[in-house]
């Protein structure tokens, strides 16, 4: 049985004791047109700090595109990283950076290690997405695709699962962590319009929608079924 939280675009896995979440983009703000009124920084920093506050876990693991840009990062950046670092060590976590495609210049600016995929404590595997994983495991989590699904005109980000979807072992693919990511809508899309490797079926995958009102997780029908259904 899957035993993960879904919050906040974040998953906690229980099993793992470890918060898990994908695509902070940071530096994100710089190639907007958007005004974001908290902050990237303090937008991205505080709400970490209130998931590590929720679950306390023994990890956090961020699983790639951690960076916006390829190919420079300038202090105000290294500044946030270092911040989002300081958040996870403040609340008794060891902060631990996965590497997506974005995160050329990571490890030049983070000086700790970088790795392409990274085992939790249950041996569920963590990468960006991507590429094909090395590793063999019985969960896999990515991100790379910004999953959001659309609700009665309504834009939510989801954690999509995936039963068996790769290599016979499941998959979850989260959203961006950060809100200044548009999101790319999963309702009608198949397999070959997703970007990563690790969705070969699209239909068998269903949307995880957290519902902070309720305070609950909402489990939706996989995509197969819910195309006929939106």
């Amino acid at each position: 049985m899957l035993r993960v939280a879904v919050r906040d675009r974040a998953i906690y896995l229980l099993e793992a004791d470890a918060l898990v979440c994908s695509d902070l983009h940071i530096g994100r703000a710089d190639a907007s047109a958007v005004d974001f009124p908290l902050g990237e920084q303090t937008d991205l920093s505080d709400r970490l700090s209130a998931l590590c506050a929720e679950f306390e876990p023994r990890e956090v693991v961020f699983a790639g595109d951690v960076l916006h840009r390829f190919d420079r990062v300038s202090e105000r950046h290294v500044v946030a990283l270092e911040t989002i670092a300081d958040e996870c060590v403040a609340a008794g976590a060891d902060p631990v950076f996965v590497a997506g495609n974005h995160d050329t210049m990571l490890a030049e600016v983070w000086a700790g290690d970088v790795h392409d995929e990274y085992r939790l404590a249950d041996e569920t595997l963590v990468s960006h997405g991507h590429c094909e994983p090395d590793g063999e495991s019985h969960l896999y989590v990515v991100g790379h695709d910004h999953p959001m699904l659309t609700i009665e005109g309504r834009r939510r980000p989801c954690v999509l699962y995936g039963p068996d979807a790769y290599r016979e072992s499941d998959v979850l693919m989260l959203p961006a962590f950060t809100r200044l990511a548009p999101g790319v809508e999963i309702n009608g899309m198949r397999g070959a319009d997703f970007d990563s490797p690790l969705v070969r079926d699209a239909s068998v995958f269903r949307p995880l929608v957290r519902d902070d009102d309720a305070d609950e997780t909402l489990t939706f029908p996989p995509l197969g079924k819910l195309r006929r259904l939106l």
